[in-house]
């Protein structure tokens, strides 16, 4: 025969079952939070980054393996980037060999500045002059080794006749939670 001491324990114990009621219940309340009169239709633009379009180079000038070194999307500091014909086919190349590609020069980890660690036989750029992560720049500059947790920050390219063009970027630089300045 149970006593009301049972009664009492039994309900203080949580089954699975009412825990994952009780849960979901919490999570549709905080959904449907945005649902109360009053509050709807008042949503929040997202905002899109405009990153300028920069001449940086002539593709008739590069030479495989030699970096071209240029400052975008700004011209601070950190901005300094990299335009390098792999001479093979590359994540984002342009050109007619889709070799052609650009990379900022500071490591994502902790800012280590990579420009002159770019290894034309591996197609690598690094080490990091702090923490020894290296890059691969055939493959939209993703990590190979080291304490980097992200790839390198890729520059977008477009190529108009001759001219290279920087136009955007893909991760953002080392130190900045925008890479465009308002």
């Amino acid at each position: 025969m149970s006593t009301p001491k049972d009664k009492l324990q039994k309900n203080f114990c949580m089954t699975r079952r009412a825990f994952l009621f009780r849960s979901s219940a919490a999570v549709v309340g905080t959904v449907m939070l945005p649902q109360i009169p009053g509050l709807e239709g008042k949503a929040v633009a997202a905002e899109v980054a405009r990153y300028p379009r920069m001449l940086i180079g002539k593709l008739s000038q590069l030479t495989v393996g030699t970096p071209v070194n240029f400052n975008y999307p700004d011209q601070g500091m950190n901005s300094s980037s990299m335009l390098i014909k792999m001479g093979v086919p590359a994540g984002g190349g342009i050109g007619r060999d889709q070799d052609v590609i650009a990379f900022n020069a500071l490591c994502p980890h902790m800012g280590g500045p990579m420009a002159g660690t770019f290894k034309p036989l591996d197609g690598a750029l690094g080490p990091c002059p702090l923490h020894q992560s290296t890059f691969d720049l055939t493959r939209h500059g993703m990590i190979i080794g080291g304490h980097a947790t992200q790839s390198l920050p890729q520059v977008l390219l477009e190529l108009e006749g001759d001219d290279i063009y920087a136009v955007g970027m893909l991760g953002l630089i080392y130190g900045r939670y925008d890479n465009v300045k308002a």
